[in-house]
């Protein structure tokens, strides 16, 4: 299953992805427990299918079982009384599949090549940092360049989403607390990261954070190693390597930061860039306004999005 959030006249809901329909998973929930007359339909599946996505995730498999029923009975139907439950892949606006994670983890250092070109040697423990939820944006937003650099970078992450709580999971366990995986650009601008040894001013500057265009859940892609990363920028290749070149893998990650902090449904995990990163190259290549940056990723899709210039100053 897909899912995603989606905005419909100015309203961020969540839905599931099918054959380009979009399915309001909430209204179709309601609208099947409705016609079975139940009478609290509408508390009822606001508290199975909320709608928003982290309220969803941490219902676990039984919203995800509850979800599932209402996509058969929205397919079957469309439309119930006066509600609509599909829609029309051009009739909504595709947003980041998770608006205001908890956390949001970034490994770097993580693939061997991008170890090698930033002439780093191979960690002994995972390197982490963060970004904030301010930095989320969409599939199809524009990537704000704010006039406080010159040096704006790229960075395909493929990214996991945890789907219950995890304290000290073991790796022999860890994928049963992954949700799902999604896509998500590290944009980064590389003269703030490094003007101090700690990176977290480089990396959370509003809007660097592309994520989508969907979150592909675990039971449909069950091995997340094996999958080439392809990012191109106005269509030449940048970086291309595969998750199974990843130093720690999605189970190694998921054991490692739960021994430090729980993790919660709805948090996002970075797992690292392949090299090609433009500030490694020679010479150097940062991105400029409107130039379109284009990540795939096998079993999960595309995450495209394009630069452009903003005049704010941020302080």
């Amino acid at each position: 299953m897909k899912l995603v959030t989606f905005n419909k006249n100015g309203v961020s809901r969540i839905g599931a992805y099918l054959d380009q329909k979009v399915v309001d998973l909430n209204l179709a929930y309601q609208s099947l427990l409705e016609s079975e007359g139940k009478i609290r339909a509408k508390q009822i599946a606001e508290a199975y299918v909320p709608v928003d996505m982290v309220g969803f995730l941490q219902g676990g498999e039984e919203s995800i079982t509850e979800a599932k029923k209402a996509i058969t009975f929205a397919l079957e139907i469309n439309q119930y009384n006066d509600r609509v439950l599909v829609y029309d892949r051009d009739q909504i606006k595709l947003e980041a599949p998770v608006q205001a994670p908890g956390k949001m983890i970034c490994v770097g250092h993580n693939y061997r090549e991008h170890i090698l070109e930033m002439n780093r040697e191979i960690p002994k423990y995972p390197v982490v940092f963060a970004k904030f939820a301010n930095t989320i944006i969409g599939p199809e937003d524009e990537i704000p360049f704010y006039p406080i650099s010159e040096q704006l970078d790229y960075e395909a992450e493929f990214a996991f989403v945890i789907g219950k709580r995890a304290k000290n999971v073991s790796q022999d366990d860890a994928l049963d607390y992954v949700a799902g995986y999604t896509i998500v650009n590290d944009v980064t601008y590389r003269d703030l990261q490094r003007r101090t040894i700690e990176w977290l001013q480089g990396k959370t500057v509003d809007g660097s954070a592309p994520m989508g265009p969907w979150l592909v859940t675990a039971d449909e892609l069950q091995d997340p190693s094996g999958l080439d990363v392809v990012l191109t920028v106005n269509g030449e290749e940048r970086q291309k390597s595969n998750t199974a070149n990843l130093v720690f893998t999605v189970q190694y990650l998921v054991e490692f930061l739960s021994s430090i902090a729980t993790l919660e449904p709805g948090d996002v995990i970075l797992t690292g860039t392949p090299g090609g990163v433009g500030v490694a190259r020679e010479p150097q290549v940062f991105l400029k306004n409107g130039d379109v940056v284009r990540i795939e990723i096998d079993k999960i899709g595309v995450l495209e999005n394009r630069v452009k210039q903003n005049a704010e100053v941020l302080v």
